[in-house]
């Protein structure tokens, strides 16, 4: 087959509100967010573990100010609607452990701004950011639309449209790409979990007709796609009492998807000082005005730091053929006007705010709600590039 007749299949996934792992991912961001909102300049490294009936929260966490965490995860549980102890969790009566400590001063040696030292990386690592023009969003599209269907099950369930369906969940789309565009929807996979007393039938026939049909574009969907609605027959049995959680295992969830590669450090439960969170934020929004630039139709952006060295160790540009300009251009204009210090990225990004639960679920790109998907750099870009 030809490059030029090229077709491919992209698969993404998502999960609901109450996949254990996502609930303990807005655990850790709630507490970050609470100690931000006192604390702008606390370090924080806030992980948690759920299983069942029990939460356990560890980490580093260094700051001025005192919050009350197991008050702030049972209101977390609650927004959720984890409230029967059936599903393995109850706001009210769950046990909450804590174990924390202050940041290694060894860590804090490097990240500490003083007097001939500028803030460093605040770990090592390897960061991506990606966007394309398939969608409105500039997201890819397999991942956005698996999104749109754990947070429409999440509507059906608190909003009593589908009254029986309780807080975990997944989904997973399959799209077709013929010369990289999205031509069709070839698979839907939804995981619902319900209470005891609708059947299978019910809850296939209302999830695809509240939710599939609802969310996905009729454009993009045929008779040949296939639909697959609890697998097993059954999911009654969910949350902690068939998973465990911890922060951090739902990466690609949290990214790009089966589209594009993401680094190898989460997001949630960490400061922006963390550059495994705020690096890969700053990658986006490069990626995302450079194709709101109209500069490429997809483009990827790669960092890559040292703990304690303010300037990334590496950087590069990669828009996969489709650039205006050579990749080399690209990434001349970007080094000359992005500074991508972790400094820099935090005061462009104003990301000392509590802003991180909402990111928890749902996906961190994206989302015009958070300062890394601005499109306010597309006339620096299209002025520099000239330049070259």
């Amino acid at each position: 087959m030809s490059i030029k007749n090229s077709k491919r299949i992209i698969t993404s996934e998502s999960v609901a509100e109450g996949h254990p792992d996502k609930v303990a991912d807005q655990i850790s961001d709630s507490v970050l967010d609470a100690i931000l909102a006192k604390d702008p300049k606390a370090r924080v490294d806030c992980e948690s573990l759920i299983m069942q009936g029990m939460i356990v929260v560890t980490g580093q966490i260094t700051t001025k100010c005192y919050v009350d965490i197991p008050a702030v995860i049972r209101l977390k549980l609650k927004e959720i609607g984890l409230n029967n102890a059936k599903d393995g969790l109850d706001w009210k009566t769950c046990g909450i452990l804590t174990s924390i400590t202050e940041q290694s001063p060894d860590i804090s040696l490097g990240i500490t701004e003083t007097p001939g030292h500028e803030q460093g990386a605040g770990d090592q690592g390897v960061m991506f950011g990606y966007a394309c023009d398939e969608t409105p969003e500039m997201m890819p599209m397999p991942i956005m639309l698996s999104h749109a269907l754990v947070k429409r099950l999440a509507e059906c369930r608190k909003q009593n449209i589908l009254p029986y369906l309780r807080p975990d969940g997944k989904s997973q789309i399959s799209i077709e790409y013929e010369n990289h565009r999205p031509t069709r929807i070839t698979a839907v996979v939804v995981a619902a979990q319900h209470s005891d007393d609708v059947s299978i039938e019910k809850l296939r026939k209302d999830v695809e007709e509240r939710v599939v049909k609802e969310v996905l574009p009729k454009k993009m969907m045929n008779k040949d796609t296939l639909i697959v609605i609890n697998g097993t027959g059954r999911f009654v049995i969910g949350g902690t009492l068939a998973d465990s959680g911890l922060t951090g295992r739902k990466t690609q969830v949290d990214s790009y998807g089966g589209t594009a590669k993401h680094g190898g450090g989460c997001f949630s439960g960490k400061d922006p000082s963390k550059v495994d969170r705020s690096g890969s934020y700053m990658c986006r929004y490069i990626a995302k005005n450079i194709v709101a630039a109209g500069l490429a139709s997809r483009c990827e952006l790669h960092l890559a730091y040292a703990i304690g060295i303010a300037k990334p160790v590496a950087f590069s540009v990669e828009t996969f053929g489709t650039g205006k300009y050579s990749d080399g251009v690209l990434l001349k204009t970007c080094a000359r006007i992005f500074d991508l210090k972790p400094r820099a990225i935090i005061d462009r990004l104003q990301l000392l705010r509590p802003i991180y639960a909402q990111t928890a679920v749902y996906g961190h790109f994206g989302r015009k709600e958070f300062p890394w998907e601005k499109t306010d750099s597309v006339q620096k870009l299209l002025d520099a590039v000239n330049q070259n």
